[in-house]
């Protein structure tokens, strides 16, 4: 019996979504997801600036987190306010983690957008939009303490410099 399967199969993105998780959890490390946000994206608007958003998805910013095949969603709070956070797989522009700027950024989602987000005030959990093509991306400038990265761990490239002060992150191609 043989069943009938796409050539192309299903996305890769979840399960590389899921497994750069894992890997800056098991490191010590904050993941961030950078989202293109349209209607079909359940997140506080308040915080979307030129139709992205930064989540921050460590255990402990969010609640019931699942990494889902299809979606995303988790509860968290901005202001002091607990959100329910919907995020179609599609919609994740970039996965990283924030005191190194490793990760993986995904092509944007395909079609228009209909939703011109206002500007706003940043989001509780310190992120800032980024753009989304490429293969590293510079950290958001942190405001907790030292990064938890440790700078004689076997990279032999040192972690990218720190924006200026309130600029936003670069995409830097690692070939």
């Amino acid at each position: 019996m043989s069943v009938d399967h796409d050539s192309q199969g299903t996305s890769t993105r979840p399960y590389l979504i899921r497994a750069l998780h894992d890997w800056c959890i098991d490191n010590g490390f904050t993941p961030l997801l950078a989202v293109h946000v349209d209607s079909s994206v359940r997140v506080p608007m308040e915080f979307v600036k030129n139709n992205e958003i930064v989540l921050n998805v460590s255990f402990d910013a969010t609640s019931g987190l699942r990494l889902g095949n299809d979606v995303i969603d988790f509860k968290a709070r901005f202001g002091g306010v607990a959100r329910d956070i919907v995020v179609p797989i599609d919609h994740v522009i970039a996965i990283y983690a924030r005191e190194n700027g490793q990760g993986m950024a995904f092509p944007m989602p395909e079609g228009p957008t209909e939703l011109e987000a206002p500007a706003s005030a940043e989001v509780e959990n310190d992120e800032k939009p980024i753009p989304g093509a490429g293969l590293r991306l510079a950290p958001a400038p942190a405001t907790t303490a030292e990064p938890l990265a440790d700078p004689d761990a076997g990279d032999d490239e040192p972690p990218p410099a720190a924006p200026p002060a309130g600029a936003r992150p670069s995409l830097k191609r690692i070939k």
